[in-house]
């Protein structure tokens, strides 16, 4: 029997409420433990056992718990309002506590999209090329959790991952080369701008160049254990065609058992004009001299604060792996 306003509820019912993990889900599947991209790791709210009273407080732990959701995802304006109970009040609000539960579950399945309470970390990890190099610049950012619920509850309470990039030397002139070849790399890492990878998604605050792969509709959670190119953009101003920039993710494991994001960011020169040493280069310099200059790559991170939620969440570490191929 389905519970309407002014019926007796049962125990099965208000546990329902509680604890479903299939749809109609539960608040603790949506705002406690939760699984995939449910889940924003508050503390469970107790379900009732067979043939017990639901008692006021039950319902006022139920209230409560969907307050705070709902304080956390920006959406406590589309709650039905409400007060606490007290022992001997008519609970007459059955469909309006499954609206609200289906309005939580859809806010924290998306990442929290429209959550305020998240805080921009400081730089966490810089990688800086050779002062002047050709061919690559590769790093590897890692990201990780204390647990594989951890990194759940991040991206799911609305944080994600930022990495952008900028040239940061400059490099050498030869064959009208150097500077713009400086000029035309910085346009590239504008045209990439700040990259997002958010729980169901990814963003790009840049815009231009020759967008060569679109990986964006990918979040955190839709990746594997190998890489998923999230963007991957190519310069569009001769002679600098054949460079590119690119972004990519995995985890260390599948969604529910991972700890670890590594997001990597390859700059690759195409230009194949470069002299390398020769016996016959005896003075021991290059007969042309096209150098990139230094580059840098930057990891930070959107972390959850503890705003109305008990539970803020954060990688416990990070770190850096990055090599230049001359």
């Amino acid at each position: 029997m389905a519970y309407t306003a002014g019926d007796t509820i049962l125990d099965d019912e208000y546990n329902a409420f509680i604890n479903n993990s299939s749809s109609p889900f539960g608040l603790n599947h949506i705002g406690g433990t939760g699984s995939a991209k449910y889940g924003l790791g508050e503390s469970n709210v107790a379900t009732v056992s067979a043939g017990n009273t639901i008692n006021a407080s039950h319902w006022n732990s139920l209230f409560t718990g969907i307050d705070t959701v709902a304080a956390h995802c920006g959406v406590t304006g589309s709650m039905t309002s409400r007060s606490s109970v007290s022992a001997g009040d008519t609970i007459e609000i059955a469909n309006a506590v499954a609206t609200d539960l289906a309005t939580l579950a859809t806010q924290v399945s998306t990442g929290s999209p429209s959550t305020t309470a998240t805080s921009l970390s400081a730089t966490l990890q810089t990688s800086t090329s050779n002062a002047t190099w050709y061919q690559s610049f590769t790093t590897a950012f890692t990201i990780t959790f204390a647990n594989a619920d951890k990194l759940r509850h991040f991206f799911n309470a609305g944080g994600f991952v930022r990495v952008h990039a900028a040239v940061t030397g400059s490099g050498l002139a030869g064959d009208g080369a150097g500077p713009g070849a400086d000029a035309s790399w910085t346009n590239l890492y504008s045209a990439l701008g700040n990259i997002d990878i958010k729980q169901s998604s990814s963003t790009r605050s840049g815009s231009g160049e020759t967008l060569t792969t679109n990986g964006l509709s990918n979040g955190a959670l839709d990746l594997g254990a190998t890489d998923t190119t999230i963007i991957k953009l190519t310069d569009d101003t001769y002679p600098y065609g054949s460079n590119t920039l690119e972004v990519k993710a995995k985890l260390n494991a599948a969604v529910g058992s991972a700890t670890v994001m590594t997001v990597t960011i390859v700059a690759t020169d195409g230009l194949t004009d470069y002299v390398t040493y020769t016996s016959g280069n005896l003075e021991g310099s290059d007969t042309e001299s096209y150098r990139n200059g230094e580059h840098s790559h930057y990891l930070k991170t959107q972390d959850t604060t503890a705003a109305s939620l008990a539970n803020a969440h954060a990688p416990s570490s990070t770190g850096k792996t990055s090599t230049t191929v001359n």
